[in-house]
């Protein structure tokens, strides 16, 4: 196979042609695709008819399954999660402010892979911010004040009973469509620097963001809070952004270590479902 690799023109992000992910690939293959993925941080493989066997064996080429607590898989699989929304759901968006997912885990994934099932005719971006270029422009004062320090992440926001998506978010007609299984768990908290090498690349990068940062390890809320609003300001500004257009039997694979991401509207009325594995933190 010959990899035709396309940048996006915007700050992160490529699509990839010249590929069929309903094979097996070559190692040389699946090598040049992890080159791309580095680069770019988020790649896309469209016309792609993939089935969930398909799509685990390719998350399998990148490292084992990820651990995703909080949402049940699919029936018949252990690693596949429907990310879906009816079309006369009226629950809020799933996943709409910018995070790395699961960085409240002690070994958060290091990737997320998504295919694109049934895809609305209008609306539904998916966002991606590359956070080494975030933390290369940023200002030196900006800097300083997250220099050498740590967050304290959690999933409480969203998983915790009294979350977003806890005892008071609605099911059934008109209510959340998505399997979430809130808890008691999603109380705990971990810390990860706010500025981590790249485990593969050796690049510095801003890691996570407000929504799972729930404060700053050694500083009161009332001085943390108001600095992380204007961190997440500087993250997601728009020259750091990648904006991803999505189309049926269209795959992307993005990295979690090097960008955030979120998911946009504007589909209200039509149906929406991707099938979502993620990938292992990374052994080396």
């Amino acid at each position: 196979m010959t990899l035709n690799i396309i940048p996006s023109g915007q700050s992160c992000g490529a699509h990839i042609t010249g590929i069929d992910l309903t094979r097996p690939l070559a190692p040389d293959t699946v090598a040049a695709i992890r080159a791309a993925w580095l680069d770019h941080h988020v790649l896309a493989f469209p016309h792609q008819k993939m089935s969930d066997d398909d799509l685990e064996r390719f998350t399998q080429y990148f490292g084992s399954f990820g651990d995703d607590p909080f949402i049940k898989p699919i029936p018949g699989r252990s690693h596949v999660i429907a990310v879906k929304r009816r079309a006369d759901e009226t629950s809020p968006l799933f996943a709409e402010n910018w995070h790395s997912d699961w960085s409240f885990q002690a070994r958060p994934p290091a990737g997320t892979c998504l295919f694109g099932i049934t895809i609305p005719p209008v609306g539904g971006n998916t966002d991606f911010s590359n956070q080494h270029s975030a933390l290369d422009a940023m200002p030196d004062v900006l800097r300083a004040k997250i220099e050498g320090r740590n967050a304290v992440h959690s999933a409480r926001g969203g998983y915790a009973p009294s979350g977003m998506y806890g005892t008071g978010d609605p099911k059934g007609p008109g209510g959340r469509s998505m399997d979430i299984r809130s808890g008691d768990e999603a109380l705990a908290t971990q810390t990860h620097p706010f500025i981590r090498q790249h485990p593969e690349t050796g690049r510095e990068g801003l890691f996570g963001c407000a929504g799972y940062i729930m404060g700053i390890e050694g500083m009161d809320d009332a001085e943390a809070l108001p600095f992380l609003y204007e961190l997440l300001q500087w993250q997601g500004r728009e020259e750091f952004r990648y904006s991803h257009v999505w189309e049926p039997d269209m795959l992307i694979l993005w990295d979690n270590r090097s960008v955030l991401h979120r998911a946009t509207g504007g589909y209200d009325g039509h149906d929406r479902l991707l099938h979502r594995t993620t990938i292992a933190a990374w052994e080396g």
